[in-house]
């Protein structure tokens, strides 16, 4: 059989690519369908299909799948495409596939601001996601500042600084937690990260970030693409890295802020599906970072139906699950990249 001519052999890359992010996103869809079908109450798919349609008028249902399941799992799809590109991001700008939202601080000062509320100003318990999203930004920006005057190795002191701050602010939040013992089991629950009793307010407050983010790191993925090649390979195209660093970290910061906020700290999703997504469509960026996204939604997902299912009526908070999941994953990673080195 002739080898194909590379511009063929491209082109089919390239349809191939594109169709497994497509297929990828209806099983999202099927998945999203799927998890409000079960329950401790448990709907058929021709009831679902028959409320979608407005044709259901009982009270039951509505209450049940609009005003619970569907913000929840609709909440939980977003938390985990901004995890997932946040990591896909990250990873990149480190150039290591271990990296996660956790090196830049995101889930510290997200931990840091919710506790410092439920501590200090329990009254003001309502305002923990713009708390938790400010402190993950001040966090991340705090990692900047400490770097900004980096010119050489500006990548490895990012990762240095973002674990010492990380280390700090932890430290802080469990002093805290130890000095008001009283409310260890509200921000134990809440840095576990859970997705139980999420409205439509937590949906509507996570959309506009998710979207714009998103869409941001959509448009400089393949810029992404030079970055990997090397600082002075995107130098030599005319390529401003301070900006595009400074960009990718924000971005970031923005989507890993925002799902921390409304869900806590859920670990591992930027760690499991971005390098998921690589088994299928590579390092290339213009792929990886919406497969990523569609990945990222399909294990929150799955992960937050097991944890309300699993022992009903009880339910668990979806970062057990995340967490059951990622470390034998990271395990299995760091083994990878082990043998690759000695290879």
């Amino acid at each position: 059989m002739p080898l194909k001519k590379p511009a063929e052999a491209l082109k089919y890359i390239k349809a191939y690519r594109l169709a497994f992010i497509f297929v990828s996103a209806c099983a999202l869809i099927l998945i999203v369908f799927f998890s409000t079908m079960v329950g401790t109450i448990k709907f058929s798919a021709w009831e679902i299909l028959e409320l979608l349609k407005g044709n259901v008028e009982g009270e039951l249902i509505n209450q049940i799948i609009v005003n619970v399941r569907m913000p929840r799992i609709l909440t939980g799809v977003l938390v985990g495409m901004n995890l997932a590109v946040a990591g896909v991001l990250l990873q990149g700008l480190i150039r290591n596939p271990m990296a996660s939202p956790n090196i830049i601080g995101v889930n510290a000062g997200a931990g840091l601001a919710a506790v410092i509320i439920m501590a200090l100003l329990p009254e003001r318990i309502e305002g923990i996601p713009i708390a938790a999203f400010v402190g993950a930004m001040a966090a991340a920006a705090l990692v900047y500042l400490l770097t900004s005057t980096s010119s050489r190795d500006r990548i490895v002191h990012v990762a240095l600084a973002g674990v010492a701050v990380s280390n700090l602010l932890r430290a802080i939040t469990s002093g805290l937690m130890m000095i008001h013992s009283d409310i260890l089991d509200v921000t134990y629950s809440w840095l576990m990260g859970s997705l139980s009793g999420r409205s439509w307010t937590a949906f509507q407050t996570i959309l506009p970030y998710s979207l714009v983010a998103l869409a941001v790191s959509l448009i400089i993925s393949p810029k992404m693409n030079l970055l990997g090649l090397g600082d002075d390979v995107a130098s030599s195209v005319g390529l401003p890295l301070r900006f595009y660093r400074l960009l990718i970290i924000f971005t970031a910061a923005v989507l890993a802020g925002s799902a921390v906020s409304v869900a806590g700290t859920i670990g591992f999703v930027g760690l499991i599906a971005p390098n998921s997504a690589r088994l299928f469509v590579g390092n290339d960026h213009r792929y990886l970072v919406p497969l990523s996204a569609v990945f990222g939604g399909i294990l929150l997902t799955l992960s937050d139906t097991v944890a309300r299912t699993i022992f009903q009526p009880v339910e668990l908070s979806v970062g057990i699950i995340t967490s059951v999941l990622g470390a034998p994953f990271f395990l299995v990673l760091l083994y990878r990249k082990g043998k690759e080195r000695h290879a």
